[in-house]
């Protein structure tokens, strides 16, 4: 239940107080419960849909029907997440959360290479060392079926409206969006946002000045200068690796359409799919790097971003598929980790090579 006091209403997450009703939606909003089915039933059982669905409704019901607050919700997730470490990586490694301090709260702006997993294996490191877990910021073009908008926002998403067409409404979207991140770290809650909108699908790691700019709204509105403002929302780089790009076949193809075609239109939930991709495929070795908050005079949102890019290329974790895309003759590969990369292409369209390639080799190419 909302407030007309609540000037975030329409993009925060959910309260305590919210959780009950949002779950019972859920229960009852058969697509969502179709979807669990697809992916979780034998197939002889999805073949009798009505009785497939509802063995699913009455086993989240028995599992999750009784939440009543996102802390709970948030311990069913960190569960999940344990189950899809042991799955579908090899390891799961971090670096810099030593140096962060477990009472604070954080800005960290990642690059971005999985719609849902980048912000979750960022919690994953947070809940291990012990950290509050972060509000995630989310596009509304995820939200294109009620039970992801409600998947999202029990799990700490908060929107941002990318559908606004008018530059008098983004303006005013785009303001209280950065009202909102600063009122979270204010009262000690992290956020994580990832360094531009849109997955990195050439393996470049660049941030765009625009988020740093939609960053400064609300520290123009507390007269501060920007470098003041910086060092008071506490931004964290975060560098996020892959030993195998999550969905780099459709990443692939998407540019070689852009490459070939001059665009890329995706179909009618596509996201969703790249999702549950994401989630389900092998990912090996996945590091994230933590940094520090940056201290030093970042006069303008350029610099800013120029910062966050040097941290991200320079402390990204190089896995064997990096530098054999790359053709780096730096680093000694052993055969074993060649025919896992060679293996990445078996069946894949000639013409989408060149461009998994890229994913790969990129970072190798900004490290340097």
């Amino acid at each position: 239940m909302t407030n007309s006091n609540d000037k975030f209403a329409d993009i925060r997450p959910y309260n305590d107080e919210e959780v009950a009703a949002s779950v019972e939606r859920l229960l009852n909003d058969d697509a969502f419960i179709s979807v669990i089915a697809e992916h979780n039933l034998p197939s002889w059982l999805r073949a009798i849909p009505f009785l497939g669905n509802y063995l699913v409704k009455s086993k989240l019901r028995n599992k999750y029907g009784k939440f009543k607050t996102v802390d709970e919700v948030q311990q069913a997730v960190s569960r999940y997440l344990d189950i899809l470490v042991k799955r579908t990586t090899s390891k799961v490694t971090f670096s810099g959360l030593d140096k962060l301090d477990k009472n604070k709260a954080y800005l960290f702006i990642s690059n971005h290479r999985d719609i849902a997993l980048d912000p979750a294996f960022v919690n994953y490191g947070l809940f291990q060392n012990n950290m509050k877990t972060v509000r995630i910021a989310i596009g509304d073009n995820l939200l294109q079926v009620p039970y992801m908008t409600e998947l999202m926002r029990l799990n700490k998403s908060f929107i941002v409206k990318r559908s606004v067409k008018s530059p008098k409404e983004m303006l005013r979207t785009l303001t209280t969006l950065s009202h909102y991140i600063y009122d979270s770290l204010d009262s000690g809650n992290s956020v994580w946002i990832a360094q531009k909108e849109g997955r990195a699908k050439d393996g470049n790691d660049v941030t765009d000045p625009a988020l740093i700019k939609m960053l400064q709204l609300h520290g123009r509105k507390l007269k501060m200068d920007f470098a003041d403002y910086v060092k008071s929302i506490n931004v964290v780089p975060v560098a996020i690796s892959y030993e195998f790009e999550p969905c780099e076949k459709a990443k692939a193809k998407e540019q070689y359409h852009k490459a070939t075609f001059g665009e890329y239109k995706k179909a009618q939930g596509e996201d969703i799919a790249s999702i549950i991709e994401g989630f389900a495929t092998n990912k090996g070795h996945v590091h994230l790097s933590f940094g520090e908050p940056i201290t030093s005079d970042c006069d303008t949102p350029d610099q800013l971003a120029e910062t966050i890019d040097n941290y991200i290329h320079k402390n990204y974790f190089l896995h064997p598929n990096n530098y054999l895309a790359a053709e780096s003759a730096e680093h000694e590969i052993c055969d074993d980790a060649k025919r896992v990369y060679h293996s990445r292409f078996e069946g894949v369209a000639p013409e989408l090579h060149e461009f998994i390639k890229q994913i790969y080799a990129k970072p190798v190419f900004n490290q340097k």
